[in-house]
This record gives C-alpha cells, structure tokens and sequence, in this order.
C-alpha cells in the first residue's frame, strides 16, 4: 500500500470550518487505499501573533524561547486536526517533531532538517493510523525544540516524503497550482499543469509564493515529486513539480515572476584593485544579508570602477550603515541607493535551445519605455531590475509576449 504525505497550508488550516474540510479531504484520500502521513502549517495569522508577543516580551527574546514559542502555533493545528479525524470515526495521532524525533542542526529560527526517524510514523501508518505532524519544527542535537525558518512547513513535508519512501508528496494551498504568473495582476495567468524542478526553484526564489525554493531544492536533491493542489478544490489536478527528463517542453518561456521588496545599492569610484569586492562583500555577508544580482564596470583606466548589487529592501538601511563604515577601507566617491524598484524575471527551460530570449525580452520592455537598471542571468532565467512602478505593466506586456496568455 502506497504512502502519501499531504501538507496543509495556514491558509487551508485557518479556522475550524476549514480544518474539518481538510478532515473530509483526508478521508476522502484514505478511501483511496493510501496510507496517509499530514504535514499543518499553523492556523493563518497565529505566527505572526506570536512574533509580536515576543517583541512585547523584549527587543531581545531569547532565541531558544522564540522557537518554542513559534512552534506552538503548528501544534494547536495538529492537535485539532487530529481530533477532527477522531470524531470521524478515523484512527489519527498527532506526533510531535520531538518525538518523532525530526532531527536538526544549525542555528535557532534557522534550523536544517538532518534525519528524520520513520519507524515510528511507520508503525502506526501500518496500524491504518493516519499521522498527524507539525511542519516548521524538530529538535536540535541539544533536544532544544528549533525552527526551520517561515514556510518551513514545506520542508517538513518533503523531508517527512523521502523518509517515508512516500509515493508522492501533495502541498495543499489556497490557490489551484502553479501559474504562469501572478493571477491577481495578470487576469490571462495559465495554471502550469507541468513544471520541472529547475524552473520551480527558480520561480520560487523569484517571487511566486506557492512554494519555498529551500523546499523545491530538497525534493529535487531527493527526486520527491510534488503535486500542488487547492484545498478549496482539491478534485482539481494541480500542477506537478518533476524532474527535468519528465517535462515536455512546448514553450520557450514557463513563466514570468517578480518581487517588490528589492533595493539597489550602487558605489561610485570604487579603486579598481584585488580585494576590493571581498571587503564590500564579506561584511554583509557576516551580517546574513543576501547579495542578489551583481554589477561591476570595466574600468577603463584601470583606476577606478562602479559595483551595483540588490538586497531585501528591509536590509538597506543596514547595509549602508556598514558600506559607509567601510569607506576608508574600501575607498570609493560615492554611495547611491534606490529603494522603488523590482525585479522582473522570465523563467523557461526550453531557452537553453533557443536563440534571441534575452533579446526579445529587453526589445519587448523597451517598446514600453521601461528602462532596464541591472541584468542577471542563468541557464533558464534572465531577470532585469526596473522602477517599481513599471512593474505590473513589464509582467503584463512579457506574459503577453511570450505567449503565456
């Protein structure tokens, strides 16, 4: 008998009436002849309540503490969904990451998931149990409760997949699947019935929320195949996230993502010598602020460059406190940032083999009059940094362009 993991989003999860219609979607799963392990996220909006209870506690809550605050929200939900199944006549037991044990490592808020143990969610799968786990949470070598970080539910899922040898993994959400893009701002967004892991991590790491990239990442290190469907309408295909030799690729471009929470930080004049890129990088990096896409001109009379990069925009005031700090050593004239822009990207496996991607791509923006600030690329993604007030226009006009519509 096959194994499946199913994962229920806050959204999915965020009241009562909501977690009996996950209940009925359980049941209707098990009559299938499925032997069924659950991942819950907490119910929507609780994390962040308990975030803001810590802040009223102190501006430093301990980190030990904020993890086994933070994980009491997806606890509530397993026990809930648990009695739920119970009162329906079904066998379940909710089982918590520590007594399982799900094992990490790294620091708190940001833990890894390193093992998990199966033989106990196995034995009572085999005793026609239906389990019941929180995502987000395990134990650390120190048996501290720890986090894996927001979204982390995701995670738990894939990892809980592969221990179980699951036959597949399905992330319920509030929306029908994958789409081509942002259905809110873009009314001719396709549902992807089909989408390779590479593409998938790339768009999730490019702005489409449906899933974690870290989540994508570790089902395509562990070939677990994901099914994404709507809790609301779960009778509806989903889209299915395989590796690459299982897609059929009919379009040059899969789908056009972005993000709005971007900032650009450019120094002017920076001494062109070695070490200089270490010395702007290697602080933030200490302070865990991500570095996204990279610019450094050419110097034409070897003397002096400018170096461009993005950050999260809640990051900038940070960075350049630290930038200016550093002038003396780093040496440069002058630091210019810029908070009002976002990143747009087109994602597609199939602009391996194709010619003039990136051409039709800048053409296409520039037939808007929307002017390209940074350029990044990869084997299957070209994304470009525009003024945040062209950002719905430039999603639009590429979705069109490419033929998503």
């Amino acid at each position: 008998m096959s194994i499946i993991v199913m994962k229920f989003g806050g959204t999915s999860v965020a009241n009562i009436d909501r977690i009996k219609n996950v209940a009925n979607i359980i049941e209707s799963k098990k009559k299938e002849g499925s032997k069924i392990a659950v991942i819950v996220s907490a119910m929507a909006g609780v994390t962040n309540d308990l975030i803001e209870k810590s802040k009223e506690v102190s501006s430093n809550f301990s980190i030990e503490e904020y993890d086994v605050l933070l994980s009491s929200g997806e606890q509530v939900t397993a026990a809930l969904l648990s009695a739920c199944l119970i009162d329906k006549g079904i066998k379940s037991r909710s089982m918590m990451g520590w007594q399982i044990p799900i094992v990490t490592e790294g620091q708190h808020k940001n833990s890894r998931i390193v093992s998990v143990n199966s033989k106990s969610i196995l034995e009572y799968l085999n005793n026609d149990h239906v389990v019941v786990v929180p995502g987000f949470q395990g134990i650390s070598d120190k048996l501290r409760i720890s986090t894996i970080g927001r979204g982390g539910s995701d995670a738990s899922a894939v990892a809980l997949a592969k221990a179980l040898n699951a036959e597949r993994c399905e992330i319920y959400t509030d929306v029908e699947g994958v789409f081509t893009t942002n259905p809110d701002i873009c009314n001719d967004a396709k549902k992807i019935e089909k989408i390779s892991y590479d593409e998938m991590l790339e768009m999730a790491s490019l702005g489409a929320k449906v899933m974690q990239s870290s989540s994508v990442q570790k089902a395509m290190m562990n070939d677990v195949e994901i099914f994404v469907k709507s809790t609301f309408d779960p009778e509806k295909s989903g889209t299915q996230i395989l590796p690459d030799d299982r897609i059929s690729y009919d379009k040059v471009i899969t789908g056009v993502t972005y993000t709005k929470d971007d900032a650009k930080v450019t120094l002017i004049g920076v001494k062109d010598k070695p070490g200089v890129a270490s010395a702007i990088f290697k602080p933030l990096n200490d302070q865990n602020i991500v570095v996204d896409m990279i610019v450094q001109n050419i110097s034409a009379d070897t003397q002096k460059t400018d170096v461009t990069f993005t950050i999260k925009r809640d990051d900038l005031n940070k960075t350049e406190n630290m930038i200016q700090n550093l002038k003396s050593e780093i040496g440069f004239d002058k630091l210019l940032t810029d908070n009002k822009v976002s990143k747009i990207s087109i994602v597609g496996a199939g602009m391996i083999t194709y010619p003039g991607v990136a051409f039709k791509m800048f053409n296409t923006l520039a037939s808007k009059k929307i002017n390209i600030l940074v350029i990044s690329t990869s084997e299957i993604k070209i994304s470009v940094l525009i003024n945040e007030k062209d950002t719905e226009l430039a999603v639009k006009t590429l979705h069109s362009a490419f033929d998503l519509n």
